[in-house]
């Protein structure tokens, strides 16, 4: 069944009939590794691509199956894959589109472990991984060259939120001949759709937002069927095996349900709390697209419904000063992970970026005060409270 309607309504009842199984109201959950064939032609059949149907739960299996049905429609996109991990689907794509003596152009910010991947993963195997900054498009488009196969980016970035014009970095890169991957996992496809914008395809960290509940490991990928079909086949069956347990395609659907509420709670809060950051004496800088102080703030508007939950932030005293403040909070949690119901904080010198050297983060743009805040569902009130007893006190000079 598919269903037509609004994110939300999409979210809970996309290609999903109870009636087609036994009145559940709940989807299924398919604990199987492999499946029956009604004879020896049908199975030989399926293998040959012939007739639609579930081989073995490497390569597909129904639970999963729905999982990729509804992010292909909340992504707008006409397929999707669901595989182990963000990494397990940002390899499985890139080890499918590149081949040695490809280039892939990326953003100067990238996640820690992408950005291992690419630099010590792909580079030795004869891809060439070239880095400009995205947020001047001149940059990109005096990169492309004959080579260029994959313009790669996050929008917003981990950790330090820039932006990259989705649009316009198609445009650009298509004229070049190369597609398109972006990481979605910051904004997720409620607040921002990078195919409807001219993207080929995205990838997500399902772990964060989607889950939204800290208790999933998974990644999910969209683009188009002939896409995605090769990319099951090849970076996932073959190169990866990256697979997702039809337990953990579960709890992604049931994080889905609830997904536009959850994030219109975290986004709400966030900007609260950026406000607030913003005005502290304590804080030396904040990056958030929904600040009016923000440098990308109209690329936010064009590409952005709402300005996300993620937050970067710098406090007085740099690296010593920040790591006094974490230590000082009480109800936020030390935690490297994002998208939760709990507000998270994270050095990412220290932690989620570390595999870039201490030159690298400079040149990158993470610098070694940065501080990375998830704003969780929490009562705003309280997660203001423990920063203000966390942050230093303003100083109070004596009366003359």
């Amino acid at each position: 069944m598919k269903t037509s309607g609004g994110f939300a309504t999409r979210a809970i009842h996309h290609a999903y009939d109870p009636q087609e199984n036994e009145g559940a109201l709940t989807p299924p959950l398919h604990l199987t590794s492999t499946f029956t064939f009604e004879t020896a032609e049908a199975g030989g059949e399926m293998f040959a691509g012939e007739r639609q149907g579930h081989i073995y739960s490497r390569i597909s299996n129904p639970t999963c199956d729905l999982l990729e049905q509804r992010i292909a429609t909340l992504e707008g996109a006409e397929a999707g894959l669901a595989l182990s991990s963000g990494m397990g689907a940002i390899t499985a794509v890139l080890w499918t589109l590149l081949s040695p003596g490809d280039e892939v152009i990326v953003d100067k910010t990238l996640y820690g472990c992408t950005f291992a991947y690419m630099r010590h993963g792909l580079a030795k195997w004869g891809v060439t991984i070239t880095h400009v900054d995205m947020t001047d498009m001149e940059n990109l488009r005096a990169a492309v060259s004959e080579k260029t196969r994959v313009v790669y980016f996050e929008t917003p970035a981990n950790p330090n939120m820039r932006l990259v014009d989705i649009a316009a970095a198609s445009e650009i890169a298509h004229a070049a001949g190369a597609q398109v991957v972006v990481d979605n996992t910051y904004a997720t496809p409620y607040l921002t759709r990078p195919i409807e914008l001219g993207a080929d395809i995205v990838v997500h960290s399902a772990t964060k937002y989607l889950g939204g509940h800290g208790d999933v490991v998974a990644g999910l990928v969209v683009g188009t069927a002939e896409q995605i079909g090769e990319i099951r086949l090849v970076g996932m069956k073959d190169m990866t095996g990256a697979v997702m347990a039809p337990f953990n395609a579960m709890l992604i659907l049931r994080g889905l349900k609830t997904l536009a509420l959850r994030m219109d709670r975290h986004c709400a809060s966030a900007v609260t709390v950026a406000d607030y950051l913003a005005a502290h004496p304590a804080v030396k800088s904040v990056s958030f697209p929904g600040h009016d102080s923000f440098a990308q703030a109209d690329v936010a508007k064009r590409q952005m419904a709402q300005p996300g939950a993620m937050i970067a932030f710098e406090v007085e005293g740099g690296l010593q000063g920040g790591i006094a403040f974490m230590n000082g909070l009480q109800m936020i949690q030390r935690a490297v992970s994002l998208g939760d119901a709990e507000t998270l904080i994270q050095h990412p010198a220290s932690m989620t970026h570390s595999t870039y050297t201490p030159e690298e983060r400079a040149e990158h743009g993470i610098s070694d005060g940065l501080i990375r805040l998830s704003v969780g569902l929490e009562d705003v009130a309280d997660i203001l409270a423990d920063l203000e007893q966390a942050l230093p006190a303003p100083v109070q000079h004596a009366a003359e």
